[in-house]
């Protein structure tokens, strides 16, 4: 019997969170993916550097690659250091890629990175969504249900 996939994935430790992503993209499903990474770049996310704010992923000749993830040059890296904004290749199941493949393609939905973080095992995973694109008007419903949130936890505290 196959062993039940936990809802939550496993974080250690959080190296970067596009935090941008929620509120621009309605989240549909969430895959963890590993990330072939060099040994330096896998020393500058372990000090805590890097960014995804501005990435995405893409699927290109049935792989699936994040493009415009900023890792750093390590600080004690010498003349091998790697290139910083290189394209990175996540690593997924050949039916999750066929899977991500067909929504991008047929439905016009997004591949966005929502985190970047070590997993128990000590290896770099990414928290990648599917993702459709949010309109102006539902950006403005999201910040008022947010605002309406904050008032009535509030109230709620000045109440009791």
């Amino acid at each position: 019997m196959a062993r039940p996939k936990p809802t939550e994935f496993e974080k250690t430790k959080t190296v970067a969170e596009n935090r941008r992503a929620r509120f621009d993209y309605f989240i549909e499903d969430v895959y963890e993916a590993g990330i072939a990474l060099t040994g330096t770049e896998v020393k500058a996310l372990r000090s805590g550097e890097g960014s995804i704010a501005e990435s995405y992923a893409e699927i290109r000749d049935g792989q699936v690659w994040l493009v415009n993830a900023n890792v750093p040059e390590f600080s004690h890296g010498n003349r091998f250091n790697h290139e910083p904004k290189r394209p990175r290749k996540l690593l997924l199941h050949a039916r999750q890629i066929e899977k991500l493949f067909g929504a991008v393609e047929r439905k016009g939905m997004t591949l966005v990175p929502l985190s970047v973080y070590f997993n128990g095992k000590g290896r770099a995973k990414v928290e990648l969504a599917l993702a459709k694109g949010k309109q102006t008007h539902d950006k403005r419903a999201s910040i008022k249900e947010r605002d309406w949130k904050r008032d009535k936890a509030r109230v709620l505290r000045e109440h009791s």
